[in-house]
């Protein structure tokens, strides 16, 4: 489920109040003990120690720390060709949509610059599929980034993202890939 909009276009993150650019990293989650952290209940959407085996969970944060700034989780979609983004969503603290807040900029952009990267590692190209949670986000993505609709299984607002319509995000992003797995 994609649970937010590309609000800008950065290579690092913005902080909004100052202006000051953030480098990042980007992490993987495995652990039971620290994914339990990030649920519903903390503001994250959903429990994401309850995704299976199969399905892969990186975290975007600030370098040098592990100020978690975003969330993906992501699985192979052999149907269609695809890395398919299960949930992606940024921290609480930047969630204007339902916090009314946003520390920093240019998250919601990292975490499909990751996908996209994880996309072409695991020979998809960068194609990706998911799910917008809305009819909004839907549209939005249809629009800003050509992304195509997919018919309507289990969800009426299922899209795919081609090779090109994820280049330019790939283009834009700066991050570095650590070897920690936490």
């Amino acid at each position: 489920m994609i649970t937010f909009k590309v609000d800008e276009l950065l290579p690092c993150l913005k902080e909004v109040a100052t202006g000051d650019i953030f480098n990042t990293e980007v992490v993987q989650l495995k652990r039971k003990s620290v994914l339990s952290k990030y649920n519903s209940k903390s503001g994250w959407y959903v429990n994401w120690a309850k995704f299976d085996a199969s399905v892969e969970i990186y975290a975007l944060v600030l370098k040098g720390t592990f100020n978690v700034q975003g969330l993906i989780a992501v699985q192979n979609n052999d149907d269609c060709q695809s890395l398919e983004m299960k949930w992606a969503c940024v921290s609480p603290e930047n969630n204007i949509w339902k916090y009314g807040k946003k520390k920093f900029a240019g998250v919601g952009g990292h975490l499909f610059a990751i996908a996209a990267d994880l996309s072409i590692k695991k020979g998809y190209d960068g194609f990706l599929t998911g799910e917008a949670a809305d009819e909004e986000l839907f549209n939005y993505y249809i629009e800003e980034f050509g992304a195509a609709p997919l018919p309507p299984i289990n969800n009426p607002f299922r899209i795919m993202f081609s090779d090109k319509a994820t280049e330019r995000i790939r283009r834009e992003y700066t991050y570095e890939w650590t070897d920690d797995v936490l």
